[in-house]
């Protein structure tokens, strides 16, 4: 229920999810997000992250004790903060991350009587609902509203019988902007963008760069990102004879990867996985042309042959033959180019925050 049991001018907003470090697609949202709305005349907007670093540093590299170092003051947190809010917005994803920190949120939350919107993210949820739907689907009857950020989820909530509202990620051009380069038909610059995780199958970029440098020796391919795949990646470079061409910067934060753009030609996305991740949007807004593969929301954000090449899952050919096709074809790079710069448009703040303010305001006068 609203405080003071009447709509304040400026309502308060507790947002709940992960920050960086690391700067994860999800976190880097969070952390936007909670800056454009405190920039709101109409939101007092506070956060309480899940992922806050740990107190003393050595407790991190024990799990179960580092479990019980985070968990208990994030409870306390939520607890102390709900008693001041008038809409929760939780950012939540599937996995354990759900059950450790979305449930407990939703249902203290409803504790309170305060609104909950969950904007729920992440390629894999369809698989955490079928495997887990006796467990996920009573808590998310709880929110008042479910909001995702593509058609793709909302099409798996779906068949739950859960309405969901689409309110998409958000793109700042004011940091990601660039322009098409000569490199692009003799040594054009690739990157891949995604954590050195399993799911983002960046062994495939790496061995489609192999066909790709055979016809373009001058190529070169630079991966941002960490995590647990790195020393088979790297181990894959050096056996396909790559290391001279191929880089790895780690993970960068939002003005070191909108230089990374800035320099890069084509991006490479050989997710198994997605839902709507950044990293299309941030390389749309830099002009940077995209091969990707199919999967999940992504056929829902980008159309094949209009704004980007779509690609199987672990088809290094296809993706090898896909980056070609636009080194050899300048009326395709521009037209891929144009129509990307016009779908960034509805990506911007401007466009995205609105929706967001309706939506607390509305939550707000159904709890009144």
């Amino acid at each position: 229920m609203l405080k003071n049991n009447h709509l304040p001018q400026r309502i308060n907003v507790t947002l709940v999810g992960p920050i960086p470090p690391p700067a994860g697609g999800m976190a880097m949202q969070t952390a936007q997000l909670l800056q454009l709305l405190n920039n709101s005349e109409q939101v007092n907007a506070s956060l309480v992250a899940v992922n806050p670093a740990y107190n003393p540093q050595w407790v991190g590299k024990i799990p179960l004790v580092r479990a019980l170092f985070r968990l208990i003051p994030y409870f306390w947190q939520l607890h102390k903060a709900f008693k001041h809010t008038d809409v929760v917005h939780l950012m939540a994803n599937s996995g354990w991350a759900w059950h450790l920190f979305a449930a407990p949120a939703i249902w203290l939350a409803h504790w309170h009587k305060v609104p909950v919107i969950v904007n729920y993210r992440g390629g894999l949820a369809a698989n955490f609902l079928k495997t887990q739907h006796r467990w996920v689907l009573p808590t998310l009857k709880k929110a008042a509203v479910i909001v995702t950020p593509s058609a793709f989820l909302q099409t798996v909530f779906q068949q739950y019988q859960l309405s969901c509202h689409i309110i998409p990620n958000i793109v700042d051009t004011g940091i990601f902007y660039g322009k098409l380069k000569t490199s692009l038909a003799l040594a054009p610059h690739l990157v891949v963008t995604r954590n050195l995780e399993a799911i983002y199958d960046v062994a495939t970029a790496i061995r489609a760069f192999a066909l790709i440098i055979s016809q373009l020796p001058q190529a070169r391919l630079t991966i941002a990102g960490s995590g647990p795949e790195y020393a088979t990646l790297l181990a894959l470079v050096a056996q396909l004879q790559l290391a001279d061409s191929v880089s790895f910067c780690g993970q960068l934060n939002r003005t070191e990867m909108a230089k990374l753009y800035a320099s890069a030609d084509i991006m490479l996305n050989p997710s198994t996985a997605d839902n709507m991740p950044n990293s299309l949007l941030e390389a749309m807004a830099a002009q940077v042309l995209i091969v990707s593969t199919n999967v999940g929301g992504i056929p829902y954000m980008v159309k094949d042959q209009h704004d980007a090449l779509l690609v199987p899952v672990a088809a290094e050919q296809e993706m090898a033959a896909a980056v070609m096709s636009l080194v050899k074809q300048p009326q395709l790079t521009e037209k891929l180019a144009g129509a990307a710069r016009q779908k960034v448009n509805q990506y911007l703040p401007a466009e995205v925050i609105p929706n967001w303010l309706q939506l607390y305001q509305e939550c707000g006068h159904i709890n009144a």
